[in-house]
């Protein structure tokens, strides 16, 4: 009887049912069409289509499993507190990410992510030190100028080992980053393994403030050194008014450190340049679609142009510095000098996300103007000079020296 009186109710209220029908598929056409549009303008899901297809067909691509794989977890995972939804979706996304083998494309938590932008804007806890992940190792690209970091004697290529007696490879690359850092006052051991030396040793380092200045500068007698420390947010407005302190000084020549330089935004990499040289192409850009490779020009300031220049580079200089090094050393504006630098070719990109997270992403390789691209190589300085630990221990800069040396004999 109830089956009976149910179909007699639908039958009933079938022209309300299909309108209800009718209603729902158009709202759905409508939700997927305006949805559909506004990811196909972006380009995203047409691109991620064309590019699965090409590498072999969408069944080779199935995103069930990874949904098989979250519902087992979810119901059936013996500890439902231990469960975090927001830090698996993370974890499936640096898993992602880290499938790349690219150490400079990066997923940063809300968190990672402030602190990113914080070190930009110059600003920062830890103990002062750049790191990537190169050769599946935890290697450090730079410790910053008067941090911690570099008093403590760490030095660029260093590899981390353990954190706290904590073997590395417990942690993913940005879990050991966060380790590393922390609030001022608490200290970090790290081990260390450095080509050369005798078995892993241990450092330990404060953390403090990190207060980084991007430029700084004095005169050595008729010299002006000028310490470039990154490429952030302040660099051009702090370069600016170092030109124009300098020039009141009228140096008979410039000394440009970028050692320790890690890098930083490629547009001010192209602005320092310009500087430097009258005119002609600072950096080449060679993206994924050939249509969009750019070259970037000098901007015609070109202020210091006719000072003669000498660069400094070493094993910490990195990215935006070895853009700067190799601009100068192809146009024959100046010299180099040090030890070959870092040897980061790329540029990458950073989107930012809806909940405040970020994806750092490889987008172009970047090549001097004479077309070289440094990646894994690294700027050969024209003029060799290491300056070892005994020479740091010391207080020694054979290579600020010989800097000065050159520009006085010109």
């Amino acid at each position: 009887m109830k089956k009976h009186s149910y179909l007699k109710e639908s039958n009933a209220s079938a022209p309300k049912v299909l309108g209800l029908i009718i209603l729902v598929l158009f709202v759905f056409a409508l939700g997927w069409n305006v949805g559909a549009n506004q990811v196909r303008q972006n380009g995203d899901s047409y691109r991620i289509e064309k590019e699965i297809s090409r590498k072999g067909g969408s069944d080779k691509v199935d995103m069930q499993l990874f949904w098989d794989v979250w519902s087992l977890l979810a119901g059936k995972y013996v500890d439902p507190q231990a469960l975090d939804y927001k830090q698996m979706v993370y974890g499936a996304i640096r898993g992602m990410v880290f499938s790349l083998e690219d150490p400079y494309t990066t997923f940063l938590t809300p968190k990672e992510n402030k602190e990113f932008q914080e070190s930009l804007e110059g600003t920062l806890e830890g103990i002062g030190a750049e790191l990537t992940f190169r050769n599946n190792l935890i290697t450090v690209v730079s410790p910053l100028k008067n941090s911690p970091a570099k008093r403590a004697g760490i030095q660029p290529e260093d590899i981390i080992l353990k954190i706290d007696g904590v073997d590395v490879e417990e942690y993913s690359f940005e879990q050991a980053v966060m380790k590393i850092r922390g609030p001022k006052g608490t200290m970090v051991t790290l081990t260390i393994g450095r080509k050369g030396h005798e078995g892993p040793f241990d450092i330990t380092i404060t953390r403090e403030t990190i207060n980084i200045s991007s430029v700084e500068w004095e005169m050595i007698d008729d010299i002006a050194l000028i310490e470039l420390n990154q490429f952030g947010n302040k660099t051009n407005k702090e370069f600016n008014r170092v030109i124009s302190e300098l020039l009141s000084k009228r140096p008979k020549g410039i000394v440009l450190d970028l050692r320790y330089n890690g890098g930083g935004y490629l547009d001010g990499a192209v602005d320092i340049v310009s500087e430097f040289i009258e005119k002609g192409k600072v950096v080449s850009v060679k993206k994924r679609n050939p249509e969009e490779d750019e070259v970037i020009y000098a901007n015609g300031k070109a202020r210091l142009a006719s000072i003669p220049l000498v660069v400094l580079i070493n094993r910490g200089s990195a990215s935006a510095a070895e853009i700067v090094a190799g601009a100068i050393q192809d146009y024959d504006r100046g010299i180099v000098i040090g030890e070959t630098s870092f040897g980061k070719g790329t540029v990458q990109e950073v989107e930012n996300l809806i909940d405040g997270s970020s994806l750092r992403i490889t987008v172009a390789k970047w090549f001097t103007p004479s077309n070289r691209n440094i990646s894994e190589v690294g700027i050969e300085p024209n003029i060799i000079i290491e300056r070892t630990v005994e020479n740091f221990e010391a207080k020694e800069d054979p290579q600020l020296e010989a800097a000065l040396e050159h520009l006085k004999q010109q």
